[in-house]
């Protein structure tokens, strides 16, 4: 994966507008990253091939740390701390955020085909 390009990355997103798409979002600070402080409450969220259609994308952030909305009929997908990217060869636009280690701490995928489990 690359640091994160706002223009490339937008011209991406753009490009799955208005169709149906698969979304694979996580976010952790679990399994991933339990040993940083055994007193903290682990929380996270998973979510795996979830059929959506999206009429706005928009990518914010600054050098570093971005974030994606996508805009639903009814509401928005945010994925926030987003600092890596890489478009597969099977058209899978794939964003994660690292912590300061490299630590995986927040991923949304988009994909036209469902993601294997």
């Amino acid at each position: 994966m690359k640091p994160i390009e706002i223009s490339t990355v937008q011209e991406k997103l753009d490009s799955f507008l208005h169709q149906e798409v698969y979304i694979h979002l996580e976010t952790t600070n679990g399994a991933y990253a339990s040993h940083l402080n055994e007193k903290a409450y682990n929380v996270g969220a998973y979510a795996r091939n979830i059929k959506v259609q999206f009429s706005q994308a928009k990518i914010v952030g600054d050098k570093q740390v971005h974030r994606v909305g996508l805009k639903l009929d009814m509401g928005w997908i945010y994925a926030e701390g987003l600092t890596h990217w890489e478009m597969l060869e099977d058209g899978k636009l794939l964003m994660a955020g690292h912590d300061r280690e490299g630590r995986l701490m927040v991923a949304l995928q988009i994909s036209e085909t469902p993601f294997n489990y």
